[in-house]
């Protein structure tokens, strides 16, 4: 279902594949002015402040932006989504969903840019310019409402979600470095 000729969710071999020529990106996605709806765009610019990025990652901060975001996977090896995602579980419960299991959590929509995240995996299929494998590491809000500040509990949670980010960007072959304080 993904790019095509792919086997979803399949590691290639690091023999076949050089990583220095994937095309990786994460995308922390939400809304800022919305509290925890917010918390993809707060967990992908942590990532940034916290940790040594390779080159051959691109971290976008996504917001709200739905279609508009399609260039930033078009083509891509992998992509990994970052965003508040309503899993009816308790709040700062974090799941990790991949390829096809993605668009069966968000039948029923749930905000504005979760549809707009099902029309850029949908308008990527068609163009036949959706990446290779998808994922998307997301956290059960706990309060959304006009604020700018996650709640205290996502916010203890932040170290656990970037963990979750971490550990799938070194599944697929990355090394990720805790920055060092000058």
């Amino acid at each position: 279902m993904w790019a095509s000729g792919s086997q979803p969710g399949a590691p290639a071999s690091l023999c076949e594949v050089d990583l220095r020529k994937m095309k990786i990106t994460v995308l922390g996605l939400g809304n800022i002015l919305m509290r925890d709806e917010g918390v993809g765009v707060q967990a992908v610019q942590a990532l940034q402040d916290r940790y040594e990025l390779p080159p051959e990652l691109e971290v976008v901060d996504g917001g709200t932006s739905g279609l508009d975001l399609l260039p930033y996977i078009e083509n891509r090896d992998r992509v990994l989504f970052v965003d508040a995602v309503n899993f009816s579980k308790e709040p700062g419960y974090i799941g990790i969903l991949e390829n096809q299991e993605i668009p069966v959590l968000f039948a029923p929509k749930d905000s504005l840019h979760h549809l707009g995240l099902m029309d850029i995996l949908a308008s990527a299929q068609l163009l036949d310019i959706a990446p290779r494998e998808v994922c998307l590491i997301g956290i059960q809000p706990q309060i959304i409402e006009p604020g700018l500040d996650l709640s205290d509990l996502l916010r203890e949670r932040m170290e656990q979600l970037l963990t979750q980010i971490t550990a799938k960007l070194r599944e697929w072959g990355l090394t990720i470095r805790v920055r060092v304080a000058k």
